[in-house]
Formats: structure tokens, C-alpha cells, sequence
């Protein structure tokens, strides 16, 4: 049996398509910057300072509040493992 092989491609056209991929990369690319641009500054609705700093307090209080509630837990478990274990 025997075994028929294209011939390899043309360096030439090869030189093309990779001048063709790029130009189709840099347009994507192009289109998604411009893209995310709109996104940004025309379908984003940015909080005012106020509502920022309203906001951060929250976060701020919920946080402290969390980190003690988990140190009273590691507390109490501290204390009933030491009672448990120096019998």
C-alpha cells in the first residue's frame, strides 16, 4: 500500500495567515476594550461618597463583630479542652 502526502503549504501563505490572524486578534481586541469602556462609564452606576463611606462603616462593624465572635469561640473551646484534658 501506499501512503499519497500533500505537498506542505507555501511559506508565503503562511506569512499571510499569520498577518490575517494578527489583524483579526487586534481587532477583537480592539472591540472588547472599546466594549468594556462603554460598560464602565455609561452602564455603571458608581456610589457617591457618602454612600461609600456608609457602606465601608457596614463592612467595617460586620468584620469586628465576626473576629469577635470567633475569638469567644476559640476562647471557650481553649477552656473546655483544658478542662477536659487535666482531669
Amino acid at each position: 500500500m501506499v501512503e499519497h502526502w500533500s505537498p506542505k503549504p507555501a511559506v508565503v501563505s503562511s506569512i499571510l495567515a499569520s498577518r490575517a490572524l494578527k489583524y483579526y486578534v487586534l481587532k477583537k481586541l480592539k472591540l472588547y476594550l472599546k466594549e468594556v469602556y462603554v460598560e464602565l462609564f455609561d452602564k455603571t452606576s458608581w456610589p457617591t461618597f457618602k454612600e461609600l463611606q456608609k457602606e465601608s462603616t457596614i463592612v467595617l462593624i460586620a468584620s469586628v463583630v465576626f473576629a469577635l465572635i470567633v475569638v469567644s469561640m476559640d476562647v471557650v473551646f481553649n477552656k473546655l479542652m483544658d478542662i477536659v484534658y487535666n482531669l
